[in-house]
């Protein structure tokens, strides 16, 4: 799956968790620039970006989350290997 590919479900993912339809996300993209991103949301993303892209982070790779640029990521690299990625 392609970045675009990526972006462009990860985008209705937080449009949906978060009930903007104006979100547009970048890799830049952090829980500060989305006032309603808080830890409760966090988990909320974490569970629908694993069932929509097919895949399982472990605890470890959560925590080394730092944008959605790394989540971008580390989905492609999850759904190149189908296998954990390192994170």
């Amino acid at each position: 799956m392609s970045l675009d590919a990526i972006y462009d479900g990860l985008n209705e993912i937080f449009r949906d968790i978060f009930g903007d339809d104006a979100i547009s996300l970048t890799p830049e993209t952090t829980a500060a620039d989305i006032p309603e991103w808080d830890s409760f949301n966090h988990i909320n993303v974490i569970v629908a970006v694993e069932s929509r892209f097919g895949i399982k982070f472990s605890t470890v790779e959560v925590e080394a989350l730092k944008n959605v640029g790394d989540m971008a990521s580390l989905i492609a690299r999850k759904q190149d290997t189908g296998r954990p990625a390192r994170a």
